[in-house]
C-alpha cells in the first residue's frame, strides 16, 4: 500500500473523510506520523522478508575502517562475506579489534573479523581485522528498515495490516475514547496481527523451525 493508501485507511477507521494528500489537513498529517511510527516499531519485530539488503564494500590496502553506505544507523547484520577469500567474517567487540591495533603489531591480510564503529550519521561504519592488505570485496547482508514514508506514492514494505491497525490504536489513544473500540482493544488487535504476519513469515525460515530451551 502506499503512504496515502495507508492515511486513509486509517481516517476511515476513524470515521473521518479521506484526503487526496497526506499533509492535507493537520489531521491527515498527525495520522502520516502514526503511520511511520507504527511502521519503525514493525520494522523492528522481525526480520522481514522485504527488508533483506546486500551492500558491497570493497577495501583498500592499509585501511580499516569503511562506511557500509545504504545501511542506515538501525540496520540488523545477518551475515558478512568475503566475496574474494571465499570466506565469512566473525563479528567481534569492537574493543578487541581496538587492543590488536594499538597494543600489537598491526597485522595485515584478508579480513576475517569485523565490529561494527559508530556511524557517519546517515550510514554505519565498519571495522575489519586483519587490516586488508589489498582489494577484497565484502557483502554485508543486512536487514535494512525502509526510510519513512515521506511523498503519497511511497510504497510500505513490510506488512500493512499491523502498520495501520498500529497507527489506528495511537488515534484513538490521542483524541479518547468516542464509542468505538478503546484504546486498549485496538493495541491488542495491533499486538496480534503483528503476531500473525510474523507467524506466517517464520515459515518460510526454516532456521526458525526448532526452538532449544536455554
Amino acid at each position: 500500500m502506499t503512504y496515502l493508501e495507508l492515511v486513509n485507511d486509517v481516517l476511515a477507521r476513524l470515521r473521518e473523510p479521506s484526503v487526496t494528500s497526506v499533509t492535507q489537513t493537520a489531521y491527515s498529517t498527525l495520522i502520516g506520523k502514526y503511520i511511520n511510527d507504527t511502521k519503525r516499531q514493525v520494522e523492528d519485530a522481525w526480520n522481514w522478508d522485504a527488508l533483506d539488503t546486500v551492500l558491497t564494500v570493497t577495501t583498500s590496502a592499509g585501511t580499516s575502517l569503511y562506511t557500509v553506505t545504504g545501511s542506515s544507523t538501525r540496520h540488523k547484520a545477518i551475515r558478512v562475506n568475503d566475496a574474494s577469500s571465499k570466506g565469512t567474517l566473525s563479528n567481534v567487540p569492537f574493543r578487541w579489534i581496538q587492543d590488536q591495533q594499538q597494543l600489537t603489531t598491526v597485522q595485515s591480510g584478508a579480513p576475517v573479523n569485523y565490529a561494527w564503529s559508530g556511524s557517519d550519521g546517515t550510514d554505519s561504519k565498519v571495522t575489519l581485522f586483519p587490516t586488508p592488505d589489498s582489494t577484497y570485496t565484502i557483502y554485508f547482508n543486512l536487514i535494512v528498515p525502509q526510510a519513512a514514508l515521506s511523498a503519497a506514492g511511497d510504497v510500505l514494505l513490510v506488512p500493512s495490516e499491523p502498520v495501520i491497525l498500529g497507527a489506528y490504536a495511537r488515534a484513538i489513544v490521542e483524541r479518547g475514547e468516542d464509542g468505538g473500540l478503546n484504546s486498549s482493544e485496538a493495541y491488542a488487535l495491533y499486538k496480534s496481527s503483528l503476531a500473525d504476519h510474523i507467524a506466517l513469515e517464520s515459515t518460510r525460515q526454516t532456521e526458525n523451525d526448532c526452538w532449544v530451551a536455554v
